[in-house]
């Protein structure tokens, strides 16, 4: 035993090595050397229990076995799954003038906080909440870092220590297992949940508005849909009530959209300005999904609640860095003019694409594979249905067109995963679902210009 663990190889040696020299060179020092500490560290505890541990091993092969499994960089993917907003795959990509912004905040001194023309401090973020109170109507706006510290933000400001009122249908937990409940006790605030999960009345309302209570809050569910015998109290309704009880009403909207969808043939969704028009005092929604930019919060309604909002030292721990308060007004400016913003938001475009376009990229997909893996699967051009994703409108979906492959002979659900961990080695990974026993790529990602690097990702897998 003493004899064997005398074998052992040194971390200094291996590191010294070819191979060890190559291995650091790729992953770094540190991790290489924590790694092979780890295996040899390992063997030494096999050899003491006598469990047939071996000296003559491939050490540096091991490790570097091991590196590749552990969480990798950001890298770019194809995301094939068919859904748009991916909140795994980054959400909205960002239009070219919101990366180019970013890119120069990052790359030059700016004006953040400094007023050019008198020359002395200037807000943070005046610019934008001046362009959000023009799109939405709203007569003071904020931003934080994304849309669940706008909501701790609002319910801490407007009823800390007291109780904020919420239909019991909407205590909805989001990605991550954020709940709703769990987010106001972390703010402060106690919860009065009414009604029953399908039915909510005013009257339900009314009757719990007493004592500490400092708040209606009315939260989108964005995320599921409940139907059948079902009753929601209407934003109007619930602006009188708020008015005549002398409290504010605050709407978390989620994934706020600030144009109309319809005219674009996607199914309908409140705008902000909608909403702000129905008399909600506040409104908390999203910049990284259907507005299409990068992740922020927004909060915008009344002028005094927003001033409120600013005061509380949570706003300045929910600021915005300089990169993306570029990139977010240059995804704001593009909505001075609607009409291009197809062209100009990528989100938009991929959710407006046409199923032709999508069939053509499909159909050019179709041969890759079939030489590749037709000995294995069906492959098909297939009509499929795409879904925005992020919790906006999760019952609509969207007319696609993708490949499907169907496991051959009595190949079944393990041939599917095995192909689904093959697409994700390649160079870049490929990211698909499995659906009805077979393995889905939609297309509606993919641009006709990024065939070409898909091909070149494909063809980096072994199928020889």
């Amino acid at each position: 035993m003493n004899q064997l663990a005398s074998q052992l190889p040194s971390i200094d040696r291996l590191l010294k090595s070819q191979e060890g020299q190559s291995l650091v060179a790729e992953h770094g020092r540190i991790r290489v050397s924590d790694t092979l500490r780890e295996i040899v560290a390992e063997a030494r505890e096999q050899i003491q229990r006598e469990d047939g541990a071996s000296v003559n091993r491939d050490w540096i092969g091991e490790a570097r076995t091991r590196l590749a499994s552990k969480p990798s960089d950001y890298q770019r993917v194809f995301n094939l799954t068919g859904t748009v907003l991916h909140t795994n795959l980054g959400r909205a990509l960002l239009p070219e003038v919101a990366i180019e912004a970013a890119a120069q905040a990052g790359r030059f001194p700016t004006t953040l906080e400094y007023d050019i023309h008198s020359g002395r401090r200037g807000a943070r973020a005046a610019a934008i909440e001046q362009l959000i109170c023009e799109l939405t109507g709203a007569e003071a706006a904020t931003v934080v870092n994304n849309n669940a510290a706008a909501v701790v933000l609002a319910l801490n400001t407007l009823a800390l220590n007291a109780s904020a009122i919420v239909s019991r249908g909407e205590l909805v937990e989001i990605g991550g297992s954020f709940r709703i409940p769990d987010i106001m006790r972390q703010a402060g605030v106690r919860l009065i949940e009414v009604g029953t999960t399908n039915r909510t009345h005013l009257h339900d309302y009314e009757n719990a508005i007493m004592g500490d209570a400092a708040l209606l809050m009315k939260v989108h569910t964005s995320n599921y849909e409940i139907k059948g015998f079902t009753h929601e109290v209407s934003l109007n309704d619930l602006s009188q009530l708020a008015d005549g009880s002398e409290i504010p009403l605050f709407f978390d909207l989620g994934s706020g959209n600030l144009i109309p969808l319809s005219p674009m043939g996607l199914p309908e969704e409140s705008t902000v300005k909608q909403v702000l028009e129905q008399g909600v005092d506040l409104v908390s929604f999203s910049g990284d999904k259907l507005l299409g930019g990068p992740q922020t919060g927004i909060l915008a309604g009344r002028r005094d609640i927003i001033a409120k909002i600013k005061k509380n030292p949570l706003h300045r721990a929910f600021r915005l860095d300089k990169m993306t308060l570029a990139a977010f007004l240059a995804t704001l400016k593009l909505y001075v003019t609607p009409e291009q913003l197809k062209d100009k938001i990528p989100t938009l475009h991929f959710l407006t694409r046409s199923t032709e376009d999508i069939e053509q990229v499909a159909q050019s997909l179709l041969p890759l594979f079939e030489k590749k893996l037709s000995d294995r699967f069906i492959c098909r051009v297939t009509e499929l249905d795409s879904q925005i994703g992020s919790g906006a409108l999760p019952t609509k979906t969207i007319k696609s067109v993708g490949l499907s492959f169907e496991p051959k002979g009595d190949a079944g659900e393990q041939a599917l995963s095995e192909l689904a961990g093959e697409l994700r080695s390649a160079e870049t990974p490929i990211i698909g679902r499995i659906a009805h026993h077979q393995y889905i790529l939609d297309c509606r990602m993919l641009r006709s210009e990024d065939i070409g690097t898909f091909e070149a990702s494909l063809n980096s897998l072994d199928y020889s």
